[in-house]
């Protein structure tokens, strides 16, 4: 069974951002914007995406 997978593209930049956001946007892997990680379509990703969601574009893989 395929395990469902998240694609999420940095589209803005951190720049001026609080702590928070950027080390969310760290642990997905995003560091600077046009980054973009494959990450797996669970809570734990999905509440990291809800918390920066103003900064990324997310798709289905």
């Amino acid at each position: 069974m395929a395990e469902n997978k998240l694609s999420i593209l940095l589209a803005k930049s951190l720049n001026g951002r609080g702590k928070e956001q950027t080390a969310v946007a760290h642990s997905l892997g995003l560091k600077r914007p046009g980054d973009t990680t494959v990450q797996p379509d669970n809570a734990a990703t999905a509440g990291k995406v809800a918390k920066i969601s103003h900064l990324v574009v997310v798709t289905k893989v």
